[in-house]
């Protein structure tokens, strides 16, 4: 093959089209716990992070609720992948054989928002929240002047592998995905481009500003201790027990159980099996849906 401009132009479509296959084709998880928040700048400030909006019955003058700015940020990150192909192949005609390779770089971009997003959520037991806490804490503050500071706990301390109970029912969900610019696919094949002269290689790449965070710990529950009765249980009381700072009840209702392969079975059996070994109905039948995701081997 000729190497020109035309020739370029039309190898540039194919590999496009070769990315946007596998870009498509994949299956991703992170929508289903996390909200994606578009970002407009290089960071993204969430001082409104810890106010439920509620209603009340209205008698007499409104009661304005001030917002209570928290120093919370999400800085945007930057993430690129580049395959170089030489020129002899596409004057040989072999770059043919490339396309298999962009396939994978749609895929690989299509998973990496649930690569952030579920390399994420273990962290919250180490990493802070809104208020100041780790994410996952035993004393997340909850209360005000009037009805007094109480430290209130969204997880069990263990040594197993973790798991997650979370409440993904609401606009905003227990993580962010903010995207300030979308995964796009990008070229250097000018014959005047450095890396062709000194080379003799073109370069395809993809490239993103984005980042994730955490969103109200109230939506979520985070567990070292067994996946088992007792602690799923008291890990759905905790969480539908909730209250705003006021007393009011917040209405957590947990939706999924998130774990990793090595909890897989003990989920399976927790939620989606219908009758107990003992012969009686499994009242956990049911009652969140179990995603198992391979990011949290």
């Amino acid at each position: 093959m000729i190497v020109n401009k035309a020739n370029l132009s039309i190898i540039y479509t194919a590999f496009k089209s070769a990315f946007n296959t596998g870009f498509r084709g994949g299956q991703t998880y992170w929508e289903r716990i996390a909200t994606l928040v578009p970002s407009s700048t290089k960071e993204e400030k969430y001082g409104w992070m810890g106010q439920f909006p509620r209603l009340r019955e209205w008698l007499g003058d409104r009661v304005i609720k001030g917002i209570a700015l928290h120093d919370y940020a999400i800085r945007n990150r930057k993430f690129e992948s580049t395959i170089g192909v030489p020129r002899d192949d596409i004057e040989d005609d072999s770059y043919g054989v490339f396309a298999p390779l962009f396939r994978e770089m749609g895929h690989a971009a299509n998973n990496h928002p649930d690569e952030l997003v579920f390399d994420l959520l273990p962290k919250g037991f180490s990493e802070l929240c809104y208020d100041g806490q780790y994410f996952f804490d035993t004393d997340h503050p909850v209360g005000n002047e009037e009805t007094g500071i109480t430290s209130v706990s969204n997880m069990q301390a263990g040594a197993g592998n973790p798991w997650f109970l979370l409440d993904t029912s609401r606009p905003l969900k227990p993580l962010i995905f903010q995207r300030r610019r979308d995964y796009a696919f990008r070229s250097m094949t000018n014959m005047d481009d450095e890396n062709v002269f000194m080379r003799d290689e073109f370069r395809y790449g993809i490239d993103a500003r984005a980042n994730v965070g955490f969103g109200f710990w109230q939506l979520a529950f985070g567990s070292k201790a067994a996946l088992d009765q007792a602690n799923f249980d008291a890990a759905m009381a905790s969480m539908m027990g909730l209250k705003s700072d006021e007393g009011r009840p917040l209405g957590v209702n947990p939706t999924v159980l998130v774990v990793g392969p090595s909890n897989r079975s003990a989920a399976k059996q927790l939620v989606e099996v219908e009758k107990l070994a003992s012969g009686a109905d499994n009242p956990n039948y049911k009652a969140v849906e179990v995603l198992v995701v391979p990011w949290l081997a």
